[in-house]
């Protein structure tokens, strides 16, 4: 997982922008990365399911515009889900949803590639001391995509 936090660490520095942008929240938080340990439940994009491969950690990624990814990671390939975290709604449950604008790839350290979707994450407080899930769908005019994501209930870690 340290290679999506190193890949968090490069999309957060390739895409600053102004802190006038940044809007106040809980979860996901300031602009910086975080790791959420857990359980990866689901990671399908079209017709491949990589959740066999999927890891246990799920990288957050809040951008100072405001802008958040959720990474995942399978076989040493990456797949984030970003939004607009100052669009970010309460849901049903406790939980908070955030509409997706892009979906984004990468390999090894680098991400490379940008899709533009239309979906949501839905999201729990993870700082609650219990477990959470965090699931996101997306689909863009040629593919769908899925990932769901259980914490341990353990709070995230600032990287």
């Amino acid at each position: 997982m340290k290679l999506a936090t190193l890949a968090a660490a490069s999309l957060l520095a390739a895409t600053m922008t102004t802190a006038a942008d940044a809007a106040p929240q809980n979860f996901p938080g300031a602009p910086g990365a975080l790791t959420l340990s857990g359980k990866c439940a689901k990671l399908v994009v079209g017709k491949v399911d990589a959740t066999k491969g999927c890891e246990g950690e799920l990288a957050s990624v809040t951008l100072v515009n405001g802008q958040v990814t959720f990474i995942f990671t399978s076989g040493g390939k990456m797949l984030g889900f970003q939004g607009d975290g100052t669009a970010i709604k309460p849901a049903s449950n406790g939980n908070a949803r955030m509409p997706l604008n892009l979906v984004v790839t990468g390999v090894g350290q680098k991400m490379t590639g940008q899709v533009k979707v239309a979906g949501t994450c839905t999201m729990g407080n993870p700082y609650g001391g219990k477990p959470v899930a965090i699931e996101c769908t997306a689909e863009s005019k040629d593919t769908a995509f899925a990932g769901s994501f259980r914490t341990n209930g353990k709070a995230p870690k600032q990287k």
